[in-house]
């Protein structure tokens, strides 16, 4: 058998050498200003910046989103009275309007004794004074329909919203009986003097325009100035109107006193409507 001899180190063949790998073409020059695709591909959420970084640009900047401003647009609905936002003026219009139309389908001659019964003249004023009070400002002169009491709905609700209905009772309240009295006291006055019959101290003397008067000049030092004044030159052109025909001396007179009187509670209500007013954020 023939024994192989081990090839020596020095006898091995030299390994050959890798061929050298041609360089890279050199990129044209339109290419010569994109990026490379490796850096493109490196990280997809930041390859453009990544892109700007390489080609020596500044990175994007972010884009602010400009806050648009809402135009508020007044709700119809907010003129009217709801039971929720001025219950006072709610409930107080549901009692005169079930007043209104139960009187309806009464006899004519009950509710003429009625209408006597909360009359606010010298004599029940001298007699029952916070009965009739009260009780005259549940009559609506000239029904459910007519301007004073479609004016009451608006104005009781305008001022309710801005100084709470507590405090609308009390403005009301205080042109009804201000003005009641400042007409009623120098008729009786006038009487015991001579100077009028003793009939002048009966008569009808009902009806909620004295309270509207008093809040409409009230609610008028809570808008601004462009609104104010010519609602307070329309209804003082109504009242004096009303002066000029001079048809109830004593109600023509008693619609300015009780409009003076809302007007003269607008220190009053005013402060009232600053407290009611959210705090403005800091």
């Amino acid at each position: 058998m023939e024994r192989t001899r081990p090839t020596a180190p020095s006898d091995a063949p030299a390994p050959t050498p890798p061929a050298p790998t041609p360089p890279a073409p050199a990129p044209s020059a339109p290419d010569a200003c994109f990026p490379d695709a490796a850096v493109l591909l490196d990280g997809l959420p930041r390859q453009r910046s990544g892109a700007a970084a390489v080609t020596g640009g500044s990175p994007p900047q972010p884009v602010t989103a400009v806050p648009t401003r809402r135009v508020r647009v007044p709700r119809a609905w907010r003129l009217l009275p709801t039971p929720t936002g001025t219950p006072f003026t709610f409930g107080y219009g549901a009692v005169l309007a079930a007043v209104s139309l139960g009187s309806a389908r009464l006899d004519p001659a009950l509710v003429h004794t009625l209408l006597q019964g909360s009359s606010t003249d010298v004599v029940h004023l001298v007699r029952t004074p916070v009965l009739v009070l009260l009780t005259s400002a549940l009559w609506i002169a000239g029904g459910i329909l007519s301007p004073y009491a479609i004016t009451l709905l608006f104005v009781l609700a305008a001022l309710e919203r801005r100084i709470g209905g507590v405090r609308t009772a009390a403005v009301f309240l205080l042109g009804h009986v201000g003005a009641t009295l400042a007409t009623e006291v120098p008729t009786g006055a006038a009487v015991l003097a001579g100077h009028l019959p003793a009939s002048s101290l009966h008569r009808l003397d009902y009806g909620v325009s004295f309270g509207v008067a008093a809040s409409l000049g009230a609610l008028a030092g809570l808008l601004r100035p462009w609104l104010r004044w010519p609602l307070l030159a329309l209804f003082g052109w109504v009242l004096v109107t009303d002066l000029i025909a001079f048809t109830d001396p004593l109600t023509d007179w008693g619609h300015p006193i009780a409009l003076l009187i809302g007007v003269a509670t607008w220190p009053l209500v005013r402060r009232w409507h600053r407290a009611r007013r959210p705090l403005p954020a800091r």
